[in-house]
């Protein structure tokens, strides 16, 4: 088994992107083109002939070099078939020792046991669409049934296709109060959104009450039998009627008896966990990786 370290600038991406197209565990977040829009660079880990990858997102502070996980790439790691932990180590060996900081998402598959990095559990929530909506919504909680039927009450508009602007703007508000997203990287994900709309793998659904207010939305993404909630802007006025609730019934009402699981990207915050299993879905595991292999006195600047 060979893992060679490939910089950005000799990465075959026709053979990087056919073996995401074919891994058992691929993810929209590690095509390509996904890397090239969100990640400030990237280099990567390649086994073999690209029979396993793995993308190094990577940035550069006070002269130090450091992986890092890029905004809207919910996981990342080794993709590929038959991954088991000893192929993980192998890769983690392989990562060079310029990097000497790393705080990343591995993906689903990249189970892992180790004393060597420090591993820390994440929670994703998915639910499988392949039931019809009627059994699928047989299983949501009494809450979430409620506030349906309280949007509805209301009379507010359910709209897909929406412009990417209006969601956007909201979420830019929304992250304000939790974890600021840079306006940059709303420009990074457009350029996503709009390669993916192109070959109707991306769609945008929103709820307008009757005065015309948008007042909840989100992008969804497809790639491997998954649908991405990827990007999602709420107002406040909203709330109260259980729009959000609403407005995500009418996506898995419209996708419903399908091979598609709707992937819910997270969440770790005890809120949005409950949220997303009130429609019936499941928790995935996985981890994240830390290392810090600073200098003593710049261990404190990476905590």
């Amino acid at each position: 088994m060979s893992i060679a370290y490939v910089p950005y600038n000799k990465i075959d991406k026709a053979k990087w992107d056919q073996c995401i197209d074919n891994a058992e565990n691929g993810l929209v977040y590690a095509y390509s083109f996904y890397l090239d829009a969100m990640c400030k660079n990237w280099d990567a880990l390649i086994l073999n002939d690209y029979q396993s990858v793995m993308p190094l997102t990577w940035n550069k502070k006070y002269g130090f070099n450091y992986l890092y996980q890029p905004f809207f790439c919910a996981s990342l790691g080794i993709f590929g078939n038959d991954i088991d932990e000893n192929v993980v180590n192998d890769f983690f060996s392989s990562i060079p020792q310029k990097f000497k900081f790393w705080d990343i998402y591995l993906n689903y598959k990249n189970n892992i046991v180790s004393e060597r990095f420090k591993l820390y559990k994440r929670r994703n929530y998915i639910l499988s669409l392949e039931k019809i909506y009627e059994d699928l919504y047989s299983n949501f909680r009494e809450n979430v049934k409620r506030n349906i039927k309280k949007t509805a009450t209301v009379n507010c508009n359910i709209k897909t296709n929406i412009d990417i602007e209006e969601i956007i703007a909201l979420a830019k508000d929304q992250s304000k109060t939790f974890s600021p997203i840079a306006t940059e990287d709303f420009e990074r994900f457009k350029i996503i959104f709009y390669k993916l709309k192109e070959s109707q793998k991306a769609v945008t659904y929103g709820i307008y009450i009757p005065n015309g207010e948008l007042v909840a939305s989100a992008a969804f993404l497809f790639s491997h039998n998954r649908a991405y909630y990827i990007l999602v802007g709420n107002h406040p006025n909203g709330k109260t009627i259980g729009a959000s609730h609403a407005l995500i019934n009418a996506f898995i009402k419209d996708h419903a008896n399908r091979n598609l699981i709707l992937d819910f990207e997270g969440s770790d915050i005890q809120n949005l966990a409950f949220f997303y299993s009130g429609f019936g879905a499941i928790e995935e595991q996985y981890f994240g990786i830390k290392l810090n292999n600073l200098p003593f006195w710049a261990k404190w600047l990476k905590k």
